[in-house]
């Protein structure tokens, strides 16, 4: 007897980001205040990664709070109200309950009942959140899809590791996915190095923590030089495929939007992308810090913040992190 014949959903013939919002946290770490554990110097931590100072959340400034924060701001400018959201994604590392996901959590703050899951690919996490955002829209899963990076990484970062002590920070970045007039999210680039996942993990297993004679927190750890060396030159070509699919070259972009991990990372990056001088860099790991999944779209906001990004333009979006995970796409700035 043959089989039945289902009827499968129809989407919106093109994705787009539609809104942008941004959450950083109130208070301002300045180098002076990391270094000493570390033995180390301002002029030693700004030569390693360019960063001056970052943001790290207090009490009340929660991985639901930022995100909540954030996602109003990125409702408000797409004009969708939280009744319309399909979906909430919200990629993290730093939720620190197993379950339920914080995406249920901040979906029933803001009023949606649509469906909502976290995503964990670390520093990647957003990039994979807006693919499978604009996968949904086309494909009729969804009409409008929120997605959120957010990071509490104070919570899990060890103050004396000198690696990545001075790295890690706290922050929320949202955007809307829905459809437009035209595709404003380009064709995935993605993948995972599970061979390397060693580079940055966290440092022990729970179980192993609950029975130490002093449980304390996993930290992350990571091996900054190899990670350097990965990155700087693995995810240049990434970010060039990106371009190749989506039918562009290095002159046809606006903006630059890596993944905010080391100064060092994204310059080495953009010469061995050869980018034309026009092209306008992101580099808010300068006053931010490293936001692993918020990193992205807090430095969109930046750049459109500064009046360095307008409305329309057209950006590439560079992410990798622990797994080794990284993902990629061109989107057009809403």
């Amino acid at each position: 007897m043959p089989g039945r014949v289902l009827t499968a959903p129809t989407g919106a013939p093109h994705a787009t980001l539609l809104g942008l919002g941004a959450y950083r946290p109130r208070r301002v770490v300045p180098n002076a205040e990391v270094v000493e554990a570390i033995d180390s110097s301002d002029e030693w931590v700004q030569q390693r990664s360019g960063i001056k100072e970052r943001r790290f959340a207090s009490p009340d400034e929660t991985v639901q709070m930022m995100a909540v924060a954030a996602s109003r701001q990125a409702l408000e400018q797409a004009g969708v109200a939280a009744a319309e959201i399909d979906c909430v994604v919200v990629a993290t590392v730093s939720h620190l309950v197993q379950t339920p996901a914080v995406a249920a959590l901040v979906a029933h703050e803001l009023g949606s009942q649509g469906a909502a899951f976290d995503l964990s690919a670390a520093c990647a996490g957003f990039c994979h959140g807006v693919a499978l955002a604009a996968d949904m829209v086309r494909g009729g899963s969804a009409r409008h899809v929120l997605v959120v990076g957010v990071e509490r990484l104070s919570d899990i970062t060890d103050p004396t590791d000198r690696g990545t002590a001075f790295i890690f920070a706290d922050g929320a970045g949202a955007v809307v996915v829905g459809p437009g007039e035209a595709d404003g999210v380009g064709p995935v680039v993605w993948g995972s190095d599970g061979a390397r996942a060693d580079l940055i993990r966290s440092r022990e297993d729970w179980r192993d923590v609950l029975a130490s004679e002093s449980p304390r927190m996993p930290h992350l750890v990571m091996q900054g030089n190899e990670v350097f060396r990965w990155a700087a030159f693995t995810m240049a070509g990434v970010a060039s495929e990106a371009l190749e699919r989506a039918g562009l070259t290095p002159d046809d972009l606006d903006l630059f939007v890596p993944h905010q991990a080391n100064m060092r990372i994204t310059d080495a990056m953009a010469r061995a992308m050869k980018l034309p001088a026009h092209v306008r860099i992101a580099r808010d790991v300068a006053e931010q810090g490293n936001t692993s999944a918020a990193s992205v779209p807090l430095a969109l906001d930046r750049l459109v913040r500064d009046g360095d990004a307008r409305s329309g333009d057209t950006a590439l979006l560079v992410a990798f992190g622990a797994g080794l995970a990284y993902a990629a796409q061109v989107v057009t700035v809403p």
